[in-house]
């Protein structure tokens, strides 16, 4: 008999790119993502560096804006001409809010393999992401649940707890 961790399911990747869309929009923060650009990413070309572009996806920026499960899909001005920008979700390797650089990352696409990860693009939309900080959805092979012990002869800095309202 199948047991429910017998179907993984679906991705979580859409619907935490919708969830962390909803909370910038919700709180006054631009919304951009990474790409992985590759065969099936509709981009404008020249704003690719390393095979990665980075998207302002607010509804400000863009038009017909769709957060589906397969494909982000939507209309943006880029040197003042339309384009028709067609994202696979697999392909956004993270979404953040520009302003302060709260978000999270994902893991490559499959078909980006083992290659080197890319160096980060500029912005399209020209303003460049400060101070980024990304919550990576899956640990890394290094990652410990215990701090790193602190230098010799220093106390160990006291516990902080960040309001987020």
């Amino acid at each position: 008999m199948a047991g429910p961790t017998d179907n993984p399911g679906s991705s979580t990747r859409p619907y935490l790119v919708r969830a962390l869309h909803d909370w910038c929009t919700d709180n006054g923060f631009t919304p951009y993502i990474a790409v992985h650009v590759g065969p099936a990413v509709q981009v404008p070309m020249e704003y690719v560096k390393n095979n990665e572009i980075v998207l302002n996806v607010s509804f400000e920026a863009t038009s017909n804006l769709r957060l589906g499960n397969d494909f982000i899909e939507f209309k943006a001005r880029f040197g003042g001409v339309t384009r028709e920008i067609v994202v696979p979700v697999e392909h956004v390797v993270a979404i953040y809010a520009r302003e302060n650089g709260q978000g999270m990352a994902f893991p490559m696409p499959p078909a980006a393999g083992a290659a080197t990860p890319p160096e980060p693009a500029e912005p399209a939309q020209a303003e460049p992401a400060r101070g980024l900080r990304l919550a990576s959805s899956e640990p890394a092979a290094d990652e410990s649940d215990e701090p790193p012990p602190p230098p010799p002869g220093t106390e160990p800095p006291r516990p902080a707890l960040k309001r987020i309202k």
